[in-house]
Formats: C-alpha cells, sequence, structure tokens
C-alpha cells in the first residue's frame, strides 16, 4: 500500500485552509501530524479517506487516484481499503458491541463472527460482545472504534485525535493496540494529534501548518 498526496490545497470559499500539502506513506508506515488547533488536520485527514473535496492536488492510493472517483466509487474503495477512527468514536447507540464491529464485514457481504470474535478479544474486549455503548467506559468505546476499524484489514488506517477523550493511562493503553494491530496486519497509519505522547511514537512526525506540511 502507498497513499502519496501531491500539492494538495483546500479552501473554504476564499478561505484557505491548508495549501501545497505534499506527503508519502508507505505500507506499514505509521505517520503523525501535528499541528496548532484550526490548521486543517481533521480537514485534511477527511481529505485523504476522500470524504471531502479538495480545491487543487491529488490524493493516490495504490495508483488510484480518488479524485477522479465519483461519490459511489470513493464510498466502494473506502469500505475495502479504509479504516477510520474518530474521536468522538461514532458508535451506532442502538447496536451492540459485535454488531458495531461487524458492521465493515457486513457492508462487504462477508460476515464473520469468529474474525468479530478475536478482534473484540485482540482489544480486550472478549465477552463484552452483547453490551450496548451506553454501557461502556470512554477508553472502551475507543476500542470499539479501533476494532471496527481493522476488522476487515484494511490497508489503511486513519485515526483523528484518538486518545484526545482519555486519561494519560487508558491512552497509552490505546495507542499500545492501535500500532500493534497496525503491525499485525501491515496497515498503515495516518494519526493526526496534540498528543506528544502519541506523536513520538510514529516512524514520522509531520507538522502541517498553513502554508504546507515538513517534518
Amino acid at each position: 500500500m502507498s497513499l502519496v498526496v501531491t500539492d494538495l490545497c483546500k479552501r473554504y470559499g476564499d478561505t484557505p485552509v491548508f495549501a501545497h500539502v505534499s506527503l508519502q506513506v508507505d505500507s506499514g508506515e505509521f505517520v503523525a501530524i501535528v499541528g496548532e488547533s484550526g490548521v486543517g488536520k481533521s480537514t485534511l485527514l477527511n481529505c485523504l479517506a476522500g470524504l471531502d473535496r479538495w480545491d487543487s492536488g491529488s490524493v493516490v492510493h495504490d495508483g488510484v487516484d480518488i479524485g477522479a472517483q465519483d461519490e459511489e466509487q470513493r464510498a466502494l474503495w473506502r469500505r475495502r481499503h479504509l479504516g477510520f477512527v474518530f474521536q468522538a468514536f461514532h458508535v451506532l447507540p442502538h447496536l451492540d458491541v459485535a454488531q458495531n464491529v461487524a458492521l465493515p464485514l457486513l457492508l462487504l457481504g462477508q460476515p464473520d463472527q469468529a474474525r468479530v470474535a478475536a478482534m473484540l478479544e485482540a482489544v480486550g474486549l472478549a465477552g463484552l460482545g452483547a453490551r450496548l455503548p451506553q454501557q461502556l467506559s470512554g477508553g472502551q468505546l475507543q476500542r470499539v472504534a479501533i476494532a471496527r476499524a481493522l476488522v476487515h484489514q484494511p490497508k489503511l488506517l486513519l485515526a483523528d485525535e484518538p486518545t484526545g477523550n482519555l486519561d494519560p493511562a487508558t491512552a497509552a493503553r490505546v495507542m499500545d493496540l492501535l500500532t500493534a494491530q497496525c503491525r499485525a496486519h501491515r496497515a498503515s497509519l495516518v494519526l493526526v494529534t496534540h498528543s506528544q505522547a502519541a506523536a513520538a511514537r510514529a516512524d514520522r512526525v509531520l507538522q502541517l501548518t498553513a502554508a504546507g506540511i515538513a517534518p
């Protein structure tokens, strides 16, 4: 898997969010993106996922130009190749833990209870599959989000402040889990964070500013 971003620019109306962002992420590499609040880190992550449009530049995953795809093609690409861990978890409250984790497999038409159970065990949630999200702690909910993002073994994992709502000890455990699972599946990880502790675990740290991105 390779992610190649070339001269990416994004504006809201006449207001630039970021410009001239170029980066490459190789298979199995963990890259952290840091920067001041409001500089567009989450927006950049959404562009990498094809969730947001950009104004110029390109985002290419494994030779596939995401910007050249229509909405349906990008949705299918995300379903097959992408995992996304949101800061706010975004678990579905009316589904139990196992059902939340199973969603990516169901969308692919590949239900696999054994894989879901193995993923729950890997993230330390074995035996909690029947619980509803409101019965879990913040740290447990983040682990559900990670399990859901990884259960279909995506080539690329994007994580938006995955430890932002957690206490330091729980944050460290979540980062242990995230990095271990990515290494195990050779998934490339791009993580947006304000946490120096989280960024310190990355293979590379890039600084995003309005003018671009740099080591």
